[in-house]
């Protein structure tokens, strides 16, 4: 059953769904505007996964957006209001930084358009599944900008170079299977299957330890911000710290057992 994030605003910029177990499925809910994320909507967003980060309950969550856009890009209105010194004071970048910041697995089920900001969106998530209808782009040039939430850092280290630098720089878009060879998507569906595949995957994810998901997480986006021997140390720190855990302890003895473990995030 959606329902408004924010029971007090008359008209909900994102919904949530928490009847799946162990795991919230959050659309984005502003179908006028092509789902359009504006900082309202961000700072949503942002209030949704701080209370997610702390119920024990929920393990993974969801993302998704229509099944004709994900999200076509920041809200224009908004973008041409800011001079210098206005996006020079804007709050996304912090928003963005709290999505980045996000613990649990998340992952993005996206349809149709994802676009500008709404593929900065995509590439802040653990995991991303596409319909075969999906695309996705950096069209800010074609407004006499660059991306602005990572859609240069966040591109390039997902497509490489060569495709990051044609997408930035030439605003084409990429269908949902290129997305896929590329290392962009982990997996494409119909579109109508989209988000019923990320559901399923948030909850077989939601099955495993909660202590080893976030250490996992964690030390794989470490990836992008060492060298490889300071990275295979920050692993090693982390698997010796889940050495000393319940349920690392429950894990190894289910298998000798033949049953399923039983985690209890300790």
């Amino acid at each position: 059953m959606w329902k408004p994030i924010d029971m007090s605003v008359t008209e909900p910029l994102l919904l949530i769904d928490t009847g799946q177990a162990n795991i919230t499925v959050i659309r984005l809910n502003r179908p006028d505007a092509r789902n359009a994320l504006t900082t309202g909507l961000l700072a949503q967003l942002v209030n949704a996964l701080d209370v997610i980060e702390v119920d024990d309950d929920v393990k993974a969550v969801v993302i998704t957006g229509s099944e004709k856009v994900f999200a076509a890009g920041a809200d224009l209105k908004e973008m041409a209001a800011l001079d210098m010194g206005g996006v020079v004071n804007d709050r996304r970048p912090a928003l963005w930084k709290q999505i980045a910041s996000f613990p649990k697995p998340l992952i993005a089920a996206v349809n149709g358009f994802a676009l500008g900001a709404g593929a900065e969106l995509v590439m802040h998530a653990d995991i991303v599944i596409a319909g075969d209808n999906a695309q996705f782009g950096q069209p800010e040039i074609n407004l006499g900008m660059i991306p602005g939430a990572g859609g240069t850092q966040r591109l390039i280290r997902a497509v490489g170079k060569s495709v990051a630098m044609k997408m930035v720089l030439s605003g084409e878009f990429i269908a949902a299977d290129e997305a896929k060879q590329l290392g962009l998507v982990a997996e494409v569906t119909l579109p109508e299957l989209t988000l019923e595949r990320a559901i399923k995957l948030a909850q077989l994810i939601a099955t495993k330890p909660p202590l080893a998901l976030k250490q996992a997480k964690d030390v794989l986006l470490q990836a992008f911000e060492m060298h490889l021997d300071a990275g295979l140390k920050y692993e090693r720190k982390a698997f010796t710290v889940l050495a000393g855990t319940a349920d690392r302890n429950e894990g190894i003895a289910a298998f000798f057992e033949k049953r399923p473990a039983e985690f209890k995030g300790q």
